[in-house]
């Protein structure tokens, strides 16, 4: 299933790049970089493990991808936390080179935006304490699910109406306040990244939440970048190709989640 999605995604990615390449006027974006000498990346500082802040730092798995590669370009990485429900504003009047967090790959921003082959799979899914008697999607019948505005999470609830017509649906600045709002007894669950769930609640805090066997979407995560922007998107893929063939997408991978769960090859 997993390879089937990837190779709907790769065609999906291929026909929108088909489009601009046609279109567009010459693409200067990679000399554009070149010039100025910076690549300032735009991305959600409070989205651990792939970017979040650490005291005065900024770190994460994705900000580790984004540092290498962009040191093996040759120019200097500038990061810039950006209100997620703003993202594409950001990037759209050139504040931000690129949208790179944890960013799932769906076919209204492929048509929007131009994205690199997916390096990384995720599962939208819904936590929820440990003691909860929700077990089952059919469960959150009648309670309060929350979730981040503007995310990939919205999107997967639209598509189980069935889910969604029967809960009461908030909608907070990020997944931490989802999380606290859940602690709080506020809300009875959190619609979410697996990864984000795993990384940050379930293996933190061992026995105090679970995370529902349903999962409301599959994703893959990819770097996002202006629609006209494909000489810089073709310069970054290509330096994360290289990154997986010769390990070192594996090692940083090994370093956030014990294990290589990338997927670009």
């Amino acid at each position: 299933m997993k390879k089937v999605l990837i190779a709907v995604i790769s065609v999906l990615l291929i026909a929108s790049a088909c489009v601009k390449k046609a279109s567009d006027p010459a693409d200067n974006s990679w000399a554009d970089i070149q010039k100025k000498g910076e690549f300032v990346l735009g991305f959600d500082d409070a989205f651990p493990p792939m970017g979040f802040k650490d005291g005065s730092e900024h770190v994460g798995f994705d900000i580790d991808l984004a540092k290498e590669a962009v040191s093996r370009l040759g120019v200097k990485l500038v990061l810039q936390p950006i209100l997620w429900d703003v993202k594409e504003q950001e990037l759209n009047t050139k504040k931000i080179d690129c949208i790179w967090n944890g960013f799932t790959i769906t076919e209204e921003r492929a048509n929007a935006l131009a994205f690199t082959r997916p390096y990384m799979s995720n599962k939208q899914i819904i936590i929820v304490p440990a003691a909860s008697a929700i077990n089952t999607l059919a469960d959150l019948n009648g309670k309060t699910i929350a979730l981040q505005r503007d995310s990939s999470a919205s999107e997967a609830l639209n598509k189980h109406p069935e889910v969604k017509a029967n809960a009461n649906v908030l909608e907070f600045e990020d997944n931490l306040m989802a999380m606290t709002d859940l602690d709080a007894g506020s809300t009875d669950a959190v619609l979410m990244d697996i990864v984000v769930a795993s990384y940050n609640f379930v293996e933190k805090y061992p026995g105090k939440y679970r995370i529902l066997p349903e999962s409301l979407a599959d994703e893959f995560f990819g770097v996002g970048f202006r629609k006209g922007d494909i000489a810089l998107k073709d310069k970054v893929e290509e330096t994360l190709i290289q990154m997986a063939q010769d390990g070192k997408l594996a090692e940083i991978s090994t370093k956030w989640f014990g294990s290589d769960i990338t997927i670009l090859k």
